[in-house]
């Protein structure tokens, strides 16, 4: 009876295209379609900060200074144009005219202290919202600033090295893939929690309420069958759409990250990710996702089974979806580490697992007792689901 109601509402369900929309299509397009937009935006932005004619506003005395500044142009990507003002003021307000994208002041003296073996201070004016700017013109000045240097030290006779007093090296023991685990490994997580709540959310607003509204429930109470059994195969449903949800997603993510890891540059990184969505790896995220999802499905039912109407039931889920997506958020906090308290604690325990899983670090005592968690929670969440489907009150749609 019960596989015999799971076909029939899977069907059903496959039948609906707003939740196909939600179950297949989003989850498998949307990341590739944002890695693309975001990496192209990105590429775009960086190659036009970069190329752009940048004006230089200056104040000071034209010397060689500028002149060794300017003649630096050459080497670059992008050209500047310079433009003399009288003083800082006129300066500053030029930038914040947009009239000019940076600043320059050459204090009184500048060029007898730099040829005098002496420090000199100059001051850099930018606009912080225009990123790339101010970086593009520091390493300017920055290649000039140790050009000189080490004209001075070469008149001086004097050797570089006897200034470095320490040649630190630094050896980082972490893996590339404990890195990704540990720094970016939160986002898998946060994909498949929204992803799996939002593929329950639909199905289980039309095969409840949706029943309740097409007067359709009545009747599939009145067969000889165990509502426990009705209440398992429309569960089974929802679960498996939520699930189809969260693997459309996750494998999305894997595709839209090979497709910007493709070249000999980023095979490293590449093979990084193969491992990463390893069958094994899989398999250990995916036991903590199913109970999850369980319990996603078992704390809608209850909501949808109480509800008069779809409108109403989604009013009353989406706030609950806030509720999953906040400790999803932070267990992608940086200082929150998975232990035998965070362990227990529902969203966040499965987000600090699937870290430690991805990075390779995993505590199988910890995942031991998340899982234990979960599983709990999948129980008294059915056990709840059960409780409210078998009420009268809320079965009938008057």
């Amino acid at each position: 009876m019960i596989v015999t109601i799971f076909k029939k509402e899977l069907i059903e369900t496959l039948r609906d295209k707003r939740t196909l929309i939600v179950m297949i299509v989003i989850p498998a397009l949307l990341f590739p379609l944002i890695f693309k937009i975001t990496s192209s935006f990105s590429r775009d932005m960086s190659e036009k900060a970069a190329t752009k004619t940048l004006i230089v506003g200056y104040v000071g005395e034209e010397g060689r200074v500028l002149e060794e500044l300017k003649a630096s142009d050459a080497a670059e990507k992008g050209k500047y144009k310079w433009k003399k003002f009288a003083d800082t003021t006129a300066v500053k307000e030029a930038i914040q005219a947009d009239s000019i994208q940076l600043g320059l002041y050459l204090g009184e003296g500048v060029e007898g202290m730099i040829y005098g073996n002496k420090t000199a201070k100059i001051k850099i004016f930018h606009d912080a919202t225009n990123l790339g700017y101010r970086e593009r013109f520091e390493q300017k000045v920055q290649q000039f600033n140790e050009k000189m240097t080490q004209e001075r030290l070469d008149s001086l006779k004097i050797d570089k090295q006897l200034f470095n007093v320490l040649d630190v090296q630094e050896v980082n023991v972490a893996s590339t893939q404990e890195m990704i685990g540990k720094m970016a490994g939160g986002m898998l997580p946060y994909i498949f929690i929204i992803f799996g709540f939002i593929g329950c959310m639909y199905p289980a607003i039309d095969l409840f309420t949706g029943e309740k509204e097409r007067g359709t429930v009545e009747t599939l109470l009145t067969t000889p069958v165990p509502r426990w059994k009705i209440l398992t195969g429309k569960m089974g449903v929802v679960v498996v759409s939520g699930l189809i949800a969260a693997s459309f997603a996750i494998g999305g993510l894997y595709f839209s990250a090979q497709s910007i890891t493709s070249g000999k540059s980023m095979e490293g990184l590449s093979a990084v990710l193969d491992s990463l969505f390893s069958p094994g790896t899989l398999i250990t995220m995916f036991a903590l996702v199913i109970p999850l999802v369980i319990f996603f499905a078992g704390i809608m039912v209850p909501v949808t089974v109480y509800a008069k109407s779809f409108k109403e039931a989604q009013s009353i889920i989406t706030p609950l979806n806030i509720a999953v997506l906040v400790p999803a958020m932070i267990g992608m906090f940086p200082g929150i580490e998975y232990s035998v308290e965070t362990a227990f604690i529902p969203v966040i325990n499965v987000v600090l697992a699937t870290k430690e899983i991805i990075a390779g670090t995993i505590d199988y005592t910890l995942y031991a007792c998340t899982l234990f968690s979960l599983i709990v929670l999948a129980f008294v969440a059915v056990f709840l689901s059960h409780k409210h489907f078998g009420k009268e009150t809320n079965i009938s749609s008057n």
